[in-house]
């Protein structure tokens, strides 16, 4: 006998007799339907997990589409940047192609020039030389001024002990003057590398020709006060020249007499006055004298 379902579903709590064939097959049909869960529920475990990793990679996936977007978007930004810095790099391109053209033609409109300037440096050069050899024999000339000066300082030396003091004065001053000589020498000589560099930078760029008159002016300049500085130091040697001893010793119109107490000869000495500059040598002043009364005093 089969189970009446109607009846059942009608009076639930009232039991029916029902074959064991019948119980069996409800039986079996339960486990397949519990095995056929179990399976369903296995295999919804793992369409979860396949959910789950699908959900993840498609959440990575998202966000490396959007880093992608933003780099595309960086990217496309520094692409328009890069193309305006191009245009303005053509643009300033342009601007000094055109600057050099207009050079190159200046520069050719002052070639002309440069072959008169040229010109011009050459008889410079010629004056210099002959400059600088009317230098030298005038350098020469006080060497041999100054020699003499020693020759008369050594004899004054033997004369008397009165003089000393001058003697000391004048060797000092005869030192600073070989120290000037020497000065001059050597600016001599820079002067005659400062020529060489100018020889030299007239073969460089031709914008420099303007630079080159301008120091050339300067160097003229400057032998012109070399040339006005040996003629002071010519004056400032006869200046100091010694006067000429007889066989007294001085002369007797060159003997000084104190104004005040009378007293001449070894009374008197001669000292510089400091408040009294006559001219320089180089650095060094050149003072006045003055005379000074061993006796009484009096200076004068």
């Amino acid at each position: 006998m089969s189970i009446d379902w109607a009846k059942a579903e009608e009076k639930p709590d009232k039991k029916q007799s029902v074959e064991g064939r019948f119980l069996l097959d409800l039986r079996a049909k339960v486990n397949d339907l519990e095995k056929q869960i179990s399976e369903t529920k296995i295999d919804l475990s793992g369409t979860q997990s396949d959910l789950k990793a699908t959900k993840g990679k498609l959440e990575t996936t998202t966000n490396d589409l959007n880093s992608t977007k933003s780099t595309l978007d960086s990217t496309k930004t520094e692409l328009n940047e890069t193309k305006s810095m191009l245009e303005q790099v053509n643009s300033k391109l342009e601007e000094n192609i055109q600057t050099v053209n207009n050079l190159n033609s200046e520069i050719e409109g002052l070639k002309p020039k440069a072959s008169e300037l040229e010109e011009k440096l050459e008889s410079k050069e010629k004056e210099f030389e002959a400059t600088i050899s009317s230098l030298s024999s005038e350098l020469d000339a006080s060497k041999a001024q100054i020699n003499g000066l020693q020759d008369q300082l050594a004899n004054i030396q033997s004369s008397t002990s009165e003089s000393q003091e001058k003697i000391d004065n004048l060797t000092s001053e005869i030192q600073d003057l070989n120290s000037k000589l020497t000065s001059t020498q050597e600016e001599n000589t820079k002067l005659n590398e400062q020529l060489m560099e100018l020889n030299n930078m007239l073969l460089q760029k031709d914008t420099s020709i303007q630079e080159l008159s301008t120091n050339i002016g300067a160097k003229e300049k400057l032998i012109e006060a070399q040339t006005v500085h040996l003629d002071e130091v010519e004056n400032e040697l006869g200046e100091l020249k010694p006067p000429e001893m007889g066989t007294g010793g001085f002369a007797s119109e060159e003997r000084i007499t104190c104004p005040m107490c009378g007293s001449v000869g070894r009374e008197i000495k001669q000292i510089e006055d400091k408040t009294k500059v006559l001219s320089y040598v180089g650095h060094i002043p050149m003072y006045a004298k003055k005379n000074v009364c061993k006796k009484c005093g009096y200076e004068f």
